[in-house]
């Protein structure tokens, strides 16, 4: 699913016009995106955690050349998903 099927997924089940749709998801993902630049945590209960860590500066291999070379420590996203959303998924 991409965002414009989301967004129509949305707008069917919410009973909404498409154009709201899209704002109420731009809505979210600015405010996710601008609590995980701050360092916080966005946990919605039964679906999931956003969080960010800390990757450690490593050395890798240049896949092309073979040569070492240097990457640089970065802060990056995280989710975790919660128990409705992991039993849901899992169809077993």
């Amino acid at each position: 699913m991409n965002k414009s099927e989301l967004i129509d997924a949305i707008a069917a089940d919410a009973g909404i016009s498409k154009e709201a749709a899209k704002k109420a998801l731009n809505s979210f993902t600015t405010n996710v995106t601008n609590a995980l630049a701050k360092g916080e945590k966005v946990a919605l209960v039964g679906f999931g955690t956003f969080s960010t860590s800390e990757r450690a500066a490593r050395t890798g291999i240049n896949p092309q050349t073979k040569k070492e070379i240097q990457i640089a420590a970065k802060t990056v996203a995280k989710f975790k998903a919660g128990s409705e959303l992991s039993a849901a998924v899992d169809k077993k």
